[in-house]
């Protein structure tokens, strides 16, 4: 829903209904991932994509009978010999779509999270899709610090808060299944998470060209980005309009103040691009010891790489602790200038979150999740 919040809510505060179809569950290689979701307007507008074009047709007519019928709907899209060709899914996968209605009596809270989402304010939206039908749709908006709406049951409330602030954590959309009676692991009761936590940090250290590039890339992929280099002659805003901030300070005192800040989670991107031993080595021992980072990487050439190993073992880092970092770091693409070594940079990241091998998809065997 957050590529869509602003014209949903134009819509919502002009008292227009609008259908909000969401993919809340995939299979196979399916092109979007839970969470993608398309608006049918109330003067026949689409906006939005659950599936970068295969099913759009169908779910728009499904959102058109969902605003005649004022009844929510979960329609799963698939590929077969009988509906290949009649919805477009072609790639093999398997969408779960969820298609409601939205006014500001049946969702009045839509207000309170699309100002949350502006404000990067962390908060989850808990529906049901599956079950009873006079619970579909309902549903339980998480904040930190308070819960509103609810399904009509204080036993399955209670089973979905719990679960969701776990989720709401560490940024997760999921479907989770209950029983009717709120009992885990039950069934009869699907429930979809969409969380929408502050987006991901990256933290770029080393205020150099290739830094700029990597800075404007990590922004194209919804990072929250901030550089950060000791020198303030060179960490200036103007360098880096892609950086969401710059700051100036050694990078190793940097990067501990924010572990101890808690301002670092498992979606935390860091990209070493110093190549300078009296900065990266202790940049470096500091942050294969942090739990909570999802990505290291670390530039310089193979000699470089070679002599930073024995840099950070004389420091008493563990060869387990050393295979977290990616270095050299990116992909190899030939990569030459700045913007190439970016993508190389970017391609490494994307693939190791999603346990993709590098590997051209044309040699690859087996689902094919997009190209």
């Amino acid at each position: 829903m957050r590529d869509v919040i602003d014209q949903l809510e134009g819509w919502w505060k002009n008292g227009e209904p609008a259908a909000l179809a969401t993919v809340v569950g995939t299979f196979r290689s399916a092109p979007r991932q839970p969470g993608a979701s398309m608006l049918v307007g109330p003067g026949g507008e689409a906006v939005g994509s659950v599936s970068g074009g295969c099913v759009e047709g169908a779910v728009y007519e499904l959102g058109q009978q969902v605003l005649a019928d004022d009844r929510p709907v979960l329609q799963r899209y698939g590929v077969s010999d009988d509906d290949a060709f009649a919805v477009g899914l072609t790639c093999g996968g398997i969408l779960d779509v969820f298609v409601e209605k939205v006014t500001p009596e049946v969702y009045e809270q839509l207000g309170r999270i699309a100002e949350a989402i502006r404000n990067e304010d962390p908060v989850a939206v808990a529906t049901v899709v599956a079950g009873p039908s006079e619970l579909l749709g309902k549903r339980l908006v998480v904040w930190p610090d308070r819960v509103e709406g609810g399904t009509g049951s204080d036993r399955i409330d209670d089973a979905v808060r719990d679960d969701v602030r776990g989720l709401l954590d560490s940024g997760r959309n999921a479907t989770l299944t209950y029983g009717v009676h709120g009992e885990r692991r039950g069934e009869g009761l699907q429930v979809f998470v969409e969380s929408f936590a502050p987006p991901p940090r990256m933290i770029v250290f080393g205020a150099i060209d290739f830094a700029a590039a990597v800075a404007r890339m990590g922004s194209f992929l919804g990072f929250r980005v901030t550089v950060c280099d000791a020198r303030p002659v060179f960490a200036t805003a103007s360098r880096f309009p892609g950086a969401n901030e710059v700051v100036v300070e050694w990078p190793h005192r940097y990067l501990k103040a924010e572990a101890d800040a808690g301002r670092l989670d498992q979606r935390t991107a860091l990209c070493v691009l110093t190549h300078d031993p009296k900065f990266d080595v202790p940049l470096l021992e500091v942050a294969l010891r942090l739990p909570e980072v999802g990505y290291i990487g670390a530039m310089g050439s193979r000699r470089t790489h070679d002599d930073r190993i024995e840099r950070l073992k004389e420091k008493g880092v563990t060869d387990a602790e050393i295979t977290r970092m990616s270095s050299p770091i990116g992909l190899d693409l030939g990569a030459r200038t700045p913007e190439e070594t970016a993508v190389s940079i970017a391609a490494e990241m994307i693939a190791q979150h999603w346990g993709g091998a590098g590997l051209p998809l044309a040699d690859r065997e087996g689902p094919i999740h997009a190209s």
